[in-house]
């Protein structure tokens, strides 16, 4: 037990300073995690035996659950709708197209089997969230003609019709189903998704609402349950559990939420904690010396993949509705393969069905070409297509982007020596970003105006932005003894450090602010700033 903890803080470990690694260079960081996997394997230095791909199926799967939901959660509706329509058409028409060029691909070039083609395909026809919000915000690429958002929500909605697909082809290669079947069984995959992803989606609301000072601190759990309730709910009823999770995270995310941006950071680390694992666990999983067989063929499969059946898909998709070459180029070239079509192999692995050929290890030597040669290049491709754009900003894609200004309050008590004392408002000389918004005059509140007359006794309450600590401003905090040099003496007559300001007291329980003609008396408790 005790080594297992070691080994599993250690990979957390090495995967931040892969993760570090991969921002400063420009690697997909997700490649890294890979490839720390296969050092830890059974083929690598390590030598981890680790075969079992009934208990990693289970990870993937559980793991894909925050990936899904969060992929929802973090995206930001408004800038999301205006490509809504063409992000659905590619992760509905475009899996599927992808999946049946692909199949057709391995079944008359490579001479795969039938429904084992359309199985392949089906594996690889969604791209992956992952690899794709990790390049766009590491790399920060703000795209022309809401391109950004576009990938995002593709990336982000197209593992449910990619899993829905695996799944029917396996259940044909188990001869268990008919006509009719599929047909039903496409209705559930659709129907109880959609029910019980809106249903749960505003029962969370609702509950939020009416009890959000109960859940205080505790909302990061009531989501995690909320997550998982979305994917086990539907999937009693033959739903596709990926579909109601991405929709219940797309609804929640976009809702009126208390500490939203907290949430959002929150799954933003679960997230790329499950990637981590799900990563490191496929390269320990993956076996490089059973690989030497079937690399060609991948190669074959990636090849296509990249410059054949998903673009002939996005432009079959794209072109009618007037999409730039440019862009249609870049979409085309951000198709990146990940952790779920491996997921899905791993399904196809221990399924019943009769397999060939090595489904899983073609799949991994596909993903790990597409993550290391389409995602490293992909701010190259966008900046040679002139996709850049300077005045976006990829980041209003995602939830935690805040367009409005973080400000706070300041109360200011006007006494009768205080200089603002019998000015209108009109005549204070205030930064720009500063404003009046609020006067307390005895037991009145006035709404302030430009001919306001401030009077002694007023408290003004006074907004300015927010300060973000980025810098690590050091406060310290200091007693004033008897004996203390600064007693009973003037701020102006105290020689400090020339990086050193007192910008806070504290006397009698009560809260100052100093000048230089401030005395400093026993008792006094003093904020100081030091760099």
């Amino acid at each position: 037990m005790v080594n297992f903890i070691l080994i599993g803080a250690l990979i957390i470990l090495l995967c931040i300073l892969c993760n570090n690694f991969s921002y400063k260079h420009g690697i997909p960081s997700l490649l890294l995690f890979i490839g720390l996997g296969l050092f830890f394997g059974s083929d690598g230095l390590i030598k981890i035996s680790f075969n079992d791909y009934s208990m990693a199926e289970q990870i993937c799967s559980f793991a894909l659950i925050f990936i899904m939901f969060y992929g929802g959660f973090g995206t930001r509706w408004q800038t999301a709708k205006p490509v809504a329509v063409k992000a659905v058409a590619l992760s509905t028409l475009g899996v599927v197209g992808t999946a049946l060029f692909t199949g057709l691909f391995c079944y008359f070039v490579l001479h795969f089997q039938f429904l084992e083609s359309l199985l392949i395909g089906s594996v690889l026809g969604s791209t992956d969230a992952a690899s794709v919000f990790s390049i766009l915000r590491s790399r920060k690429l703000d795209l022309k003609d809401h391109t950004a958002p576009l990938l995002e929500v593709e990336s982000g909605s197209n593992d449910p019709c990619s899993y829905m697909l695996t799944v029917i082809i396996l259940t044909m290669m188990n001869g268990k189903a008919q006509a009719t079947d599929f047909i039903l069984m496409l209705f559930a995959q659709f129907f109880f998704a959609i029910v019980f992803g809106v249903g749960i989606a505003m029962a969370a609301r609702w509950l939020l609402d009416r009890f959000y000072q109960d859940l205080d601190g505790y909302e990061t759990l009531f989501m995690v349950a909320i997550a998982l309730l979305s994917y086990g709910l539907p999937s009693l009823f033959g739903g596709n559990g990926y579909l109601s999770t991405y929709l219940v995270g797309i609804i929640m995310g976009n809702s009126s939420l208390r500490h939203k941006k907290v949430l959002v950071h929150f799954f933003d680390g679960v997230t790329g904690l499950m990637q981590m694992y799900i990563f490191f666990l496929l390269g320990l999983l993956a076996f490089p010396s059973q690989m030497a067989p079937i690399v060609g063929t991948a190669i074959c499969i990636g090849l296509f993949l990249t410059f054949v059946s998903r673009p002939l898909v996005v432009t079959l998709l794209l072109k009618p509705v007037r999409c730039s070459w440019g862009q249609i180029l870049l979409v085309s070239w951000a198709g990146l393969r990940g952790a779920s079509s491996i997921v899905f192999a791993i399904m196809a692995k221990v399924d019943p069905a009769y397999l060939k050929n090595d489904v899983f290890h073609i799949v991994f030597c596909i993903v790990l070409l597409s993550i290391a040669f389409q995602g490293t290049l992909l701010p190259k491709v966008a900046e040679k297509l002139q996709m850049i754009d300077a005045s976006a900003d990829v980041l209003k894609t995602f939830n935690d982007y805040q367009e409005e200004k973080d400000v706070q309050f300041i109360r200011l008590f006007i006494s009768l020596t205080h200089p603002w004392c019998s000015l209108s408002l009109k005549e204070l000389v205030l930064p720009p970003e500063m404003l009046v918004v609020s006067i307390q005059r005895g037991k009145k509140i006035l709404v302030p105006k430009g001919d306001t007359v401030i009077q002694m006794g007023d408290t003004l309450v006074i907004t300015a932005p927010a300060f973000h600590d980025n810098q690590k401003l050091n406060l310290q905090e200091i007693q004033i003894p008897a004996d203390h040099s600064w007693n009973n003496r003037l701020l102006c007559e105290i020689t400090m450090p020339p990086d050193t300001l007192v910008v806070m007291g504290k006397r009698n329980g009560e809260v100052f602010v100093p000048n230089g003609d401030t005395r400093i008396q026993e008792g006094d408790t003093l904020v100081l700033t030091k760099r």
